[in-house]
């Protein structure tokens, strides 16, 4: 088997370095085939030493790019697009980015051996409702020698890429553009707020469910794994019942004798 990569980005301090370290650790539990995990962050402390660590990417772009990721609906999703930079850290083919705020909850070789050679990502819930091409930026894969164009298309028009208002719309579409894009099958990627949660009043009453077919559950918005594995959130539709289950799938073996129910 080739090595796989495995890439996250950490910047800021909205996620503490446990949620590097715990990525780390469901795709561990979770490969057969050796990986390289590199973490791009603006500050490694905490973060265990299987991770390989790398400054965020420099790039031309800067300016405009933290202009665009401190203002309009989806500040801070754009450095990401950096990650896909030419001949970054030497990645080399297939490379998974996650975000941190997703759960390992099954195999993860399906994820390098689906549609080869192309850019793959989980539906995008909404976007599959409205009917229109898109997929969901908390895990997808590329191949940095053949899709260099993410980058570079980014790169040379950056106002025409942020116009598509999300990181996840404009890999989707520039991806659709190209005739790279694939959807990982259904039930791979699952929403731990669209998926999990029972509709509102059962919400109150059931616990939430992990879908048999799920390998990688997202925790995007609210709530994220600290609330949803003691039943809280910040609105009534998203409050919970505690998910036990990621007593198992999230926290480190010794917390889980602790950590409330």
């Amino acid at each position: 088997m080739s090595i796989a990569n495995i890439v996250c980005i950490k910047w800021g301090n909205k996620f503490p370095p446990y949620y590097v370290n715990r990525l780390y650790a469901g795709v561990k539990r979770n490969m057969k085939r050796p990986f390289r995990f590199v973490c791009f962050t603006d500050d490694a402390g905490g973060i265990r030493d299987e991770v390989e660590i790398h400054p965020l990417p420099v790039v031309p772009f800067e300016e405009k790019m933290v202009k665009a990721m401190t203002t309009g609906k989806r500040r801070g999703a754009w450095r990401k697009v950096t990650m896909m930079k030419p001949d970054v850290v030497g990645l080399e083919g297939p490379t998974l980015v996650m975000d941190l705020d997703v759960v390992v909850s099954g195999s993860m070789e399906g994820f390098f051996e689906h549609a080869p050679g192309k850019i793959c990502m989980g539906r995008d819930w909404l976007e599959r409702r409205r009917r229109r091409v898109g997929g969901h930026g908390s895990v997808y894969r590329f191949d940095p020698g053949k899709h260099d164009f993410l980058y570079t298309e980014f790169e040379d028009d950056i106002d025409i890429a942020v116009a598509f208002k999300g990181e996840q719309r404009y890999i989707s579409l520039t991806a659709h553009k190209y005739k790279q894009l694939e959807y990982f099958p259904d039930g791979w990627v699952c929403s731990f707020k669209r998926q999990g949660i029972p509709l509102m009043p059962l919400n109150f009453f059931i616990e939430p469910h992990l879908p048999k077919t799920c390998r990688v559950m997202c925790f995007h918005g609210d709530p994220k794994m600290e609330e949803a594995i003691v039943g809280a959130g910040s609105k009534l539709r998203y409050k919970t019942k505690p998910a036990k289950w990621l007593r198992e799938l999230w926290l480190d073996s010794h917390e889980r004798d602790w950590m409330p129910l």
